[in-house]
């Protein structure tokens, strides 16, 4: 039967949006009691920073004795297999986040996909790109003081400690981040805390045309207030420092930590100085799937708010399985911006550390993924895909300069010189390469990188 549509309208009936609203996902804390290490868990030991530390999931042996039953044999086996021959990280899951997890199907659970990854996930024939690099992003390269990335005209990275309350998977800073793995000892930093502190201050102190500081890490979750606040407190007293963003997926693996009194009450004195000072004060976390969202999140949230925290704001990566779908990145938006009042930000490409290829996406995937979601969010809160490009830095998906589809070779422009380009008179007429997953590529592509590593 044929049908003339009229105003959105067929005569066999309303047109169907590709993804409705409102969402039927319940904003609850999942019952931990279902997990057998966790069944006598009280509420207040539950909501306790400290018993979650404790009681954080660290290897193999520890994920059986609390899962049982509800881990499957086969999964087990590739986990350990996985830790063993691919993964570049080590296992550390809090239990706020393990409980995010489904038991209905933990082999196809988008947040064990990423955080507790197997074997078997891994691609065969390619698990690693050939131009896959442990510093992908060249981040130590930049460093003008040991932890301090200096990448952008205006922007630093303040890397205060090589640890987190979780490890990820993808970590892109795996080659600092956490404890050695076979596959990867790790970099050490050879200068204490307290001097590699001071030398940053000092570096922004004499550098006026930075006003960005990223202060992370690791995760700010795992430095103590008291060495937190006053190394930020000191930023704000220098002038040309106009914004500071906090950066800690902890806040969502364990909001706990920011509800503690001493927590709350190191932070709300920055946000205090901050709005004296006229500095925007804002916190990054890192939420990939909207199963990770609960609200215990969003009551740590709101306090930040609360206290005068211009935002918190998530930047996820596109990790295949876990929310490489219109309908799992809008469904994630709407819980990050309804529930837990975090704005959707940006959704990062997984960068090209070795052993990604099996999360990573094409530029033409995350392309037609950003077509997708346009529309259904409002303007401010609609997230922006990027690509962060070795040696450039993040860009829009849709500003690429030239693409081989066929090879999975994208070129791309910059605008401005990093760290380490200073005298560089090329910087800005180069074209820089980013390289597709084999796996996507048609078979005279796959047939071309093929022949490449045979000749490396």
């Amino acid at each position: 039967m044929t049908t003339t549509p009229i105003r959105g309208k067929t005569e066999a009936g309303p047109a169907q949006q590709p993804f409705s609203y409102p969402l039927r996902r319940e904003f609850v804390e999942p019952d931990w009691k279902r997990i057998p290490g966790y069944k006598d868990v009280t509420q207040a030991e539950w909501e306790s920073s400290v018993w979650q530390r404790k009681h954080t999931v660290k290897n193999l042996k520890e994920l059986k004795a609390t899962l049982g039953a509800l881990l499957p044999d086969d999964l087990a086996e590739s986990l350990e297999r996985d830790q063993r021959e691919r993964a570049t990280m080590s296992i550390l899951v809090p239990p706020q986040m393990l409980n995010t997890m489904d038991f209905q199907d933990l082999w196809k659970d988008p947040v064990r996909r990423y955080m507790l990854p197997a074997f078997a996930d891994r691609l065969t024939d390619w698990p690693n790109h050939p131009k896959a690099s442990r510093d992908s992003l060249h981040e130590q390269d930049m460093w003008v003081v040991e932890g301090l990335t200096h990448r952008y005209p205006t922007k630093v990275l303040a890397e205060m400690l090589p640890t987190c309350p979780q490890y990820c998977g993808h970590c892109t800073r795996m080659d600092l981040v956490g404890n050695d793995v076979p596959q990867v000892s790790k970099h050490k930093f050879s200068i204490g805390p307290k001097d590699r502190y001071e030398q940053m201050l000092e570096y922004l102190r004499r550098t006026p045309t930075v006003r960005d500081v990223v202060v992370s890490g690791g995760d700010i979750a795992n430095l103590p207030i008291q060495q937190l606040e006053p190394f930020v407190s000191s930023l704000m007293d220098i002038p040309n420092i106009r914004d500071i963003r906090l950066a800690s997926k902890g806040l969502m693996a364990i909001p706990q930590h920011f509800l503690q009194d001493s927590v709350l009450a190191g932070l709300d004195r920055l946000a205090k100085k901050a709005v004296e000072r006229g500095v925007d004060l804002a916190l990054h976390t890192h939420v990939n799937n909207a199963s990770q969202l609960t609200p215990l999140v969003g009551k740590a949230v709101r306090k930040l708010l609360d206290m005068g925290f211009r935002d918190v704001r998530n930047q996820g990566v596109l990790l295949r399985g876990v929310n490489d779908s219109a309908q799992s990145l809008l469904e994630l938006c709407f819980t990050l911006l309804d529930h837990a009042k975090i704005l959707p930000y940006y959704f990062y490409m997984c960068d090209m550390i070795p052993n990604s290829e099996h999360w990573r996406l094409s530029v033409d995937q995350a392309q037609r993924l950003q077509h997708d979601i346009m529309g259904y969010m409002p303007g401010f809160a609609t997230p922006r895909i990027v690509c962060d490009v070795p040696f450039v830095g993040k860009r829009w998906v849709h500003q690429i300069a030239e693409y081989d589809r066929e090879r999975g070779i994208s070129y791309w422009t910059k605008n401005y010189r990093t760290g380490i380009e200073a005298n560089d008179a090329e910087a800005l007429n180069r074209k820089y390469e980013y390289f597709d997953p084999i796996d996507s590529l048609p078979e005279a592509g796959q047939a071309w990188w093929r022949e490449q590593t045979k000749a490396a």
